[in-house]
């Protein structure tokens, strides 16, 4: 039996969001781009417009996947209202919250786009920017949410979208204002400093230490249930705990008892978020704690043993789970 519904949904929140982010970045830096008159007569319109229209239209899809796979996901269940109205997270709550502004702002701004030759026109240039709020609510939910932001390769991401869009910004500015000349060094200027900011950020004072993939040694705590337990001369007991610390696991045990012997067991251990699941048997059980092995599909196999107290109804369980190879 498999803990969990599936790692592709871990995997496909990730990859929605960094997408997600990326496009959205490469927007705004084309609208950045291409904006004024001059270079309105340099580009064809379909580069302007359309391209930059299509671009906001796979920002949104890989929002919708992003979020439809964190609903999905049961490694952090999230409920439609924690979904949908922001700051409500038990997790994270204020970069989770900063995510739900941006998606539903962009969701704003996309039912502008709809009505736009229904719109004054300045009423639609003024909304339109709202999209530097939306990306930066989406960096800082990136940079305080993302179980990767501390990983080199998307600090990279990060820093280079920063740098560009803030150079972009400043060089814009400038030649607002007639300074076409020093327009283009104070914008490499400012990005390279902005992207320095965030990397530094990140990993510095910011900094997320990855936890253990797939751990090979680990000493949890642990939390669950009894699920059965009929207590006769010949009886099931079976329980179901969660591994809570560096590296999240889900365990289950199912021992069919006779009074001078252990009869049959089975005992799953499966690593969080990956997926990956350990199938083995208890070889020792006592009154409030067990010890077992299992095998990964690789071949190789950890040791596992859990000890534990009853907790309320007398039903729950606490205690600490371990493994080791």
């Amino acid at each position: 039996m498999h803990l969990i519904s599936s790692p592709v949904d871990w995997y496909a929140v990730r990859a929605g969001g960094v997408v997600a982010y990326l496009l959205l970045s490469v927007v705004i830096s084309l609208g950045l781009a291409l904006a004024g008159k001059k270079q309105l007569r340099r580009w064809p319109r379909f580069a302007v417009e359309d391209v930059h229209r299509f671009g906001g239209l796979l920002v949104g899809l890989f929002v919708a996947i992003h979020v439809a796979a964190t609903a999905l996901d049961s490694f952090l269940p999230f409920s439609v209202v924690q979904l949908t109205v922001p700051f409500t997270s038990a997790y994270r709550p204020l970069w989770v919250g900063l995510g739900i502004v941006a998606a539903e702002l962009l969701l704003a701004l996309a039912v502008t786009n709809r009505y736009r030759k229904r719109l004054p026109g300045r009423l639609w240039r003024r909304a339109h920017y709202v999209n530097f709020a939306v990306w930066a609510a989406a960096t800082a939910h990136g940079l305080g949410s993302g179980t990767d932001r501390s990983a080199p390769w998307l600090v990279a991401i990060y820093a280079l979208a920063t740098g560009t869009v803030a150079g972009l910004i400043a060089m814009r500015a400038l030649r607002a204002r007639g300074l076409v000349r020093p327009a283009r060094p104070a914008g490499l200027a400012l990005g390279a400093g902005a992207a320095a900011l965030i990397a530094a950020v990140v990993l510095g004072p910011a900094h997320s230490q990855t936890k253990p993939w797939n751990a090979k040694t680990f000493t949890d705590r642990l939390a669950g249930r009894i699920l059965v337990d009929s207590g006769a001369t010949e009886g099931i007991v079976s329980m179901s705990g969660q591994g809570r610390g560096e590296q999240r696991v889900l365990v289950r045990a199912d021992l069919l008892l006779k009074p001078d012997r252990i009869d049959r067991t089975s005992l799953q251990l499966e690593f969080l978020p990956s997926g990956l699941v350990c199938r083995g048997a208890v070889t020792q059980v006592h009154s409030f704690s067990f010890r077992g092995s299992c095998r990964l599909p690789d071949g190789s196999s950890r040791i596992v043993s859990a000890r534990w107290h009853a907790t309320g109804d007398g039903q729950g369980l606490a205690g600490t789970l371990s493994a080791h190879v």
